[in-house]
C-alpha cells in the first residue's frame, strides 16, 4: 500500500462530463508527493477500510465534518489583476471609452512596485477565498510589476498564468500607457517569460508565463507577428481578447478585412495553448477554426452584460468542439466569484434562448436551445477551465491535481437552507452553486498544500 501525503475522507462533486456532475459520497482521495489525486477509493473497494485504519487520527488525515462537502477548485480564465483597484465601479461606458477615461489611466499607476504589491497580494488573497485556485491573468505593460504577480502567486500558492501585456502601437494607445516601442515590447516579452520560466522551477502548483497582446487594436503587426514567434519559441500560452464588442470587432474587419479569429491566426495566436476572452461576435467559420486551431474561449457573463453588445451563444460555440471556460474579467465583470459567473451564464442563456423584446411574438423572439443548465456552468467553472488551458486540473478524479474547495453548508454566518436530514446530495450541490458565499468555503488546497 502506497504512503500518501494527505488523505481526505467526505464527499465530492466533479463533472463526469459537460452535462453530468459525478457525486462521489464518503469516498477516500489519496494525495501523493506530487500533489496530485493518487487514488480514489470507495467504501465498496477493498481497500476502503484497511486505508481508514491506517491513516485515521494521523495529522495528514482529513474527515469532512457534517454538511461539508468537497468541490475542484475554480478555474477563471480572464482576470485583469491591476484592474481589481477599480472593481465595482467605472461600469457607466462603451468599452472604447472606459478603457481609455478609467482603465488606462489605472494601469499607468503599475509602475509603482509599491502600489502593485498592494493591489495584487490583496487580490490573489481574494480570489483564493472565494475558491479559484487557478487564474489567467492579464497584467500591466511593465514588466516588473507583472514578474511580482507571478511571485505573489507562486508564494501564496495559487496556480497562476501571468501575461505582461503588449500595447505598441503608437497611434491607437495613449502616450502615458503604452510600450516604449515594438523592439521593447517584444524584448521585455522574452526576458519576462524567461523570468516566469526560472521562478517555476521552485513553484510546485505551478506558474506559467503568458504571451499577451491586448487586443489587436493595441498592437501593431509586427507587434503580433513578434508575439507569435516569441510563443512558438518557448511553447507558452497565449491570450487576448476576440471579437468583444461591436467597436473592437469592427475595428479589426476594417484594418484587416477579415474577422478578428482569422486575423489572430494569421499572426500564430491561435492554438491548443491559446484562451481567448469573449468572443461574442464569432461567426460560425470563426467557431471551426477555434476547433481546428484547439483555441478556447474564456466565458465572462457578467462582463458581456456591460461591455459585449451581445450574448455569446455558449450552448452553440461548445456543440462545434470548442473548449469553454469561464471568466470574471475584473473589472468589467464587478465580481471575483465565479459563482456568480456561473449564475450570470444560465442567466444569459436563458434570456438569448427566451428573447428580451415582448412586442415580438414569441416564436420570433429569442434563439433556440441556448440555454445551459446548472451542471453546464459547473462544468466551464471547473473541466472546462482545466481543458482550455490543457492542465490536468478543474477535476476530482485520479491523475489531477488535487485542488479542491472544503464547502461548509452549515457555517453559522452563511447556513444554507437545508432542513431535511435526507436532503439528496444532487439538490445539495445545486444549493451550493446557487448560495454558497465566501464564508461557507472553509478551507481552499492546491497541489495538494492547503492555501487558506
Amino acid at each position: 500500500m502506497s504512503n500518501y501525503t494527505h488523505i481526505f475522507h467526505g464527499t465530492a462533486f466533479s463533472s463526469r462530463a459537460p452535462k453530468e456532475v459525478m457525486i462521489l459520497e464518503n469516498h477516500l482521495f489519496c494525495v501523493n508527493t506530487e500533489g496530485l489525486i493518487e487514488k480514489i477509493i470507495s467504501p465498496a473497494d477493498t481497500d476502503y477500510q484497511e486505508l481508514l485504519e491506517k491513516y485515521q487520527g494521523k495529522d495528514n488525515f482529513h474527515r469532512l465534518e457534517d454538511g461539508q462537502y468537497f468541490l475542484p477548485g475554480f478555474i477563471d480564465l480572464h482576470v485583469h489583476a491591476p484592474q481589481w483597484a477599480q472593481s465595482g465601479t467605472a461600469l457607466d461606458l462603451p468599452l472604447n471609452e472606459w478603457l481609455n477615461t478609467y482603465t488606462f489611466p489605472l494601469e499607468a499607476k503599475y509602475s509603482n512596485l509599491d502600489f502593485a504589491k498592494e493591489v495584487y497580494e490583496d487580490l490573489v488573497n481574494t480570489l483564493l477565498a472565494n475558491g479559484t485556485t487557478t487564474a489567467l491573468y492579464f497584467a500591466t505593460i511593465h514588466k516588473e510589476a507583472s514578474l511580482m504577480l507571478a511571485e505573489i502567486c507562486a508564494k501564496k500558492g495559487q496556480r497562476a498564468l501571468v501575461g505582461k501585456v503588449v500595447m505598441d502601437d503608437k497611434e491607437q494607445n495613449p502616450d502615458y500607457y503604452r510600450d516604449a516601442d515594438t523592439e521593447t515590447a517584444l524584448a521585455d516579452t522574452e526576458a519576462f517569460i524567461k523570468d516566469v520560466q526560472e521562478l517555476a522551477k521552485a513553484t510546485k502548483q505551478g506558474v506559467y508565463p503568458v504571451v499577451t497582446p491586448r487586443f489587436i487594436p493595441s498592437c501593431t503587426d509586427e507587434a503580433l507577428k513578434g508575439l507569435g514567434e516569441l510563443a512558438a519559441k518557448y511553447d507558452t500560452h497565449i491570450q487576448s481578447h476576440c471579437s468583444e464588442s461591436d467597436w473592437e470587432h469592427n475595428y479589426v474587419k476594417e484594418r484587416f478585412g477579415k474577422n478578428d479569429a482569422f486575423a489572430l491566426h494569421d499572426f500564430k495566436l491561435l492554438g491548443k495553448k491559446s484562451v481567448m476572452a469573449h468572443c461574442n461576435f464569432l461567426d460560425d467559420n470563426d467557431v471551426n477554426l477555434f476547433a481546428e486551431t484547439g483555441t478556447a474561449i474564456g466565458h465572462c457573463p457578467l462582463s458581456n452584460a456591460y461591455f459585449a453588445n451581445a450574448v455569446i451563444p455558449i450552448s452553440h460555440f461548445h456543440s462545434k468542439g470548442v473548449d469553454i471556460g469561464l471568466g470574471t474579467d475584473i473589472s468589467a465583470g464587478a465580481t471575483p466569484s465565479l459563482y456568480d459567473n456561473a449564475k450570470q451564464a444560465i442567466v444569459s442563456s436563458r434570456m438569448l434562448e427566451d428573447g428580451v423584446d415582448p412586442a415580438l411574438p414569441q416564436e420570433e423572439r429569442g434563439v433556440p436551445k441556448s440555454r445551459i443548465s446548472l451542471n453546464e456552468a459547473f462544468y466551464l467553472a471547473t473541466a472546462g477551465g482545466g481543458e482550455s488551458l490543457n492542465l490536468p486540473i478543474g477535476r476530482i478524479e485520479e491523475n489531477y491535481a488535487c485542488d479542491v474547495q472544503i464547502i461548509d453548508t452549515k457555517v453559522a454566518s452563511a447556513k444554507l437552507p437545508i432542513f431535511n436530514v435526507e436532503e439528496a446530495l444532487y439538490d445539495i450541490f445545486q444549493r451550493i452553486m446557487y448560495l454558497v458565499k465566501p464564508e461557507n468555503i472553509r478551507a481552499v488546497w492546491v497541489q495538494g498544500e492547503r492555501v487558506r
